[in-house]
């Protein structure tokens, strides 16, 4: 694992956003762990955060022009990644986020902040449907630019309801790599290495067994 990813995951495990447990999921299933990016809100956990954004921006696109944030939850994560890839990798990009209805009145649209252009990095919290991501998408697309990369906090690896997970769904609808600053892999890698964590290693990889594609 790369620093900023343990750095990640022990930032969530320390604000309660990533817990250990029995949690049932939307999708019926009963989950070891459970991940709620809503539980990284303090200021602390904004500027680590967007470091490690910036981190994966900085590792796995070196040629990008926009970032932007899908509302409502990737809007603050737009404008601290772009802060971060300054602070952090010396990169001056400009961001963007979108309104969830157009403004009929001042300068209009539904696009605030950079002009969409070039190649574009969307940055998001998860992909759970993948819907807000494929709008995102088309919107870019919509407005000549083209979509450089796809980042998210967590990728579960987990299967939906056919052979793909809901990331490669996304891979697989729009041509568009996805990033993430960690993984269900990931995860039971820091298990198997942290004593204090070792007492949910065999339920997350019985987990990991049944339905991660990583685990095929």
């Amino acid at each position: 694992m790369q620093a900023y990813q343990r750095e990640f995951v022990d930032l969530a495990l320390d604000l309660g956003a990533l817990k250990f447990g029995d949690f049932t999921l939307k999708s019926g299933r009963q989950s070891p762990y459970f991940f709620n990016a809503g539980q990284l809100s303090s200021g602390r956990a904004a500027a680590m955060l967007a470091r490690c954004y910036a981190n994966v921006i900085h590792e796995h696109y070196q040629d990008y022009d926009v970032i932007f944030g899908p509302a409502y939850k990737g809007i603050p994560l737009a404008a601290l990644t772009a802060a971060a890839l300054y602070d952090q990798h010396g990169v001056d990009v400009p961001y963007a986020f979108n309104r969830k209805e157009a403004k009929q009145h001042g300068e209009g649209g539904n696009i605030v902040g950079a002009a969409l252009s070039g190649k574009v990095v969307i940055v998001d919290d998860v992909i759970t449907a993948g819907t807000a991501i494929r709008e995102s998408v088309e919107m870019i697309r919509a407005a000549g630019a083209s979509v450089g990369g796809i980042v998210i906090s967590i990728d579960r690896q987990e299967r939906g309801q056919g052979a793909l997970s809901a990331v490669q769904e996304v891979e697989h609808a729009t041509g568009v790599n996805v990033a993430a600053i960690a993984t269900l892999a990931d995860l039971v890698t820091l298990l198997s290495q942290e004593s204090e964590h070792t007492a949910h290693l065999a339920a997350v990889r019985e987990y990991q067994r049944r339905y991660s594609i990583a685990s095929e």
